[in-house]
């Protein structure tokens, strides 16, 4: 028989089975409830339940085969062994799957990059598409936002399980796609998520505290970070890593000991040099030095810290074969990423409200610090934490908040299963730390939107913290339909008298 695109054997996708079976392989599924007959099911080990659980239920709906470690083949022994179905035991089964993909679904954009850090994923990668694309290529970014550029798709993560990427991935390069950027977060690179994908830069922006409900400790966390130097990229690759970030130099040492050759990006002896800011009410003029050679750019982008999301996205780019001149006279085109600084309304007195994504302490302390300078009059903080996540960091949130604003206001973000009061009290003990802070707690997010766009006057600046580009409130189990930029627009219309 001819091989098909849809049809493999397991030598094929560079795995062995025991016993030697050889199936023909018609698909790759991590979910049971969508294994169809000839499937490889990928049961994996899970932080509640291994998914060696759902064996018996793929091998009823037909797979072929089964791939698993030691653990999954263990607690399914049974339902194996009365099966014909292949099985692969793997050391480090979510690794083998990325390969696995990676090999199924073949096709992947020629230029490829990542970028990992706690702050600053979304936006660096979004700049990276937009620079190419200003160039003349054809790109996308993936994360948060899901696909976007000249191909645009969906996401259920910021960084996908390895089926529903490579899928992804090998549908943009058949739409003729040759470059894309991805967010490369810790969970998805301590799951061996991006193993599969064959980079040419890699960037690191940051690292603060955040995920430490998934990660036992920070150097867990940081470990998982690493792996996209220490994995991911390969040796012939180029690192482009923020040293101004104090785990920068940690990250420079990893990079340097695999041979990658290394884009320093900072504000003093960097390769790529933000050596000064001007900031103004619509953007910000940069004079930056590449290797000694001064220019000056402006960015039409808010917030002093988009620069240095900017010059990791350019170094990106410049590491990827594009001249440095070009891609510096096109900064100036680059747009802010829906939800990160994002401009959603203004009041007839000329005060601004903006939406950003902060939701880390540090991501909090940064957003408000960086619109400061674009402000001449009061800066209102809204702020909250989301549930279910990690707990230690919401008292830091209000802090972070009520040390760089005039005025915060406590607000609900995604209380998810947990009670929104506790979590707003965690947050406002935080805040009531800063001697002298103006704080109010209002529960309902609309109405706090509502109460900080009035207390709003000509000169003052609101900043909306924690959901960004998100346009769904999780409360329970239930997703409500809410945007942050959405209801800052209904609020100054409401209270300036506009039609809505």
């Amino acid at each position: 028989m001819a091989k098909t695109r849809e049809e493999r054997s397991l030598a094929d996708l560079g795995l062995t089975a025991r016993g030697g079976r050889e199936p023909r392989v018609t698909g790759l599924s991590v979910d049971s409830r969508a294994v169809a007959p000839g499937h490889l099911f990928a049961a994996l080990p899970g932080t509640k339940v291994h998914g060696a659980t759902f064996i018996p239920a793929a091998l009823e709906r037909g797979a072929a085969a089964v791939l698993t470690d030691a653990e999954g083949a263990q607690l399914a022994a049974g339902a194996l062994a009365s099966s014909p179905a292949a099985v692969i035991v793997a050391e480090d089964p979510r690794q083998t799957l990325s390969y696995t993909a990676a090999l199924w679904f073949g096709a992947q954009p020629e230029t490829m990059v990542a970028v990992t850090g706690t702050n600053g994923k979304t936006s660096v990668a979004s700049f990276t598409r937009q620079l190419w694309q200003e160039l003349g290529f054809r790109a996308i970014n993936l994360g948060t936002t899901g696909v976007e550029g000249d191909w645009q798709a969906p996401l259920g993560h910021t960084t996908p399980e390895p089926i529903t990427l490579h899928r992804a991935l090998a549908e943009a390069a058949r739409a003729g796609v040759s470059h894309a950027a991805m967010e490369a977060s810790s969970h998805g690179l301590d799951q061996r998520r991006l193993d599969g994908v064959t980079l040419r830069a890699a960037g690191f922006t940051n690292f603060t505290q955040d995920h430490l409900d998934y990660h036992r400790n920070f150097d867990e966390y940081f470990a998982a970070k690493a792996g996209l130097f220490a994995r991911v990229l390969p040796e012939d690759g180029t690192a482009v890593i923020n040293i101004d970030d104090a785990r920068g130099v940690d990250m420079l040492a990893i990079a340097k000991a695999r041979g990658q050759e290394v884009i320093t990006v900072g504000r003093d002896a960097a390769d790529l040099c933000l050596e000064a800011q001007r900031f103004d009410a619509t953007g910000q003029d940069l004079r930056l030095s590449w290797r000694g050679k001064v220019r000056q750019e402006r960015l039409t982008l808010i917030g002093g810290f988009q620069a240095e999301n900017v010059l990791v996205a350019a170094g990106l780019v410049i590491a990827c074969g594009s001249d440095p001149d070009d891609v510096f006279d096109m900064l100036p085109m680059l747009t802010t990423v829906r939800g990160r600084m994002q401009l959603a309304a203004t009041r007839d007195n000329g005060a601004a409200v903006f939406v950003d994504y902060a939701h880390t302490p540090d991501a909090v302390a940064t957003a408000c610090e960086a619109l400061r300078p674009h402000v001449m009059g009061r800066l209102v903080a809204i702020v909250g934490a989301g549930g279910d996540r990690d707990a230690g960091k919401r008292p830091l949130m209000g802090r972070a908040a009520a040390e760089a604003a005039d005025m915060v206001i406590v607000t609900d973000d995604n209380p998810r299963s947990e009670d929104p009061a506790s979590i707003r009290a965690a947050v406002l003990a935080g805040a009531h730390e800063v001697a002298g802070a103006d704080v109010t707690e209002v529960g309902d997010r609309a109405e706090a939107i509502l109460r900080g766009v009035d207390a709003l006057r000509p000169g003052d600046a609101l900043l909306i913290c924690g959901k960004g580009h998100e346009t769904g409130q999780i409360v329970g189990d239930t997703v409500y339909p809410f945007d942050d930029a959405e209801q800052a627009s209904i609020a100054v219309a409401a209270l300036d008298g506009r039609g809505l």
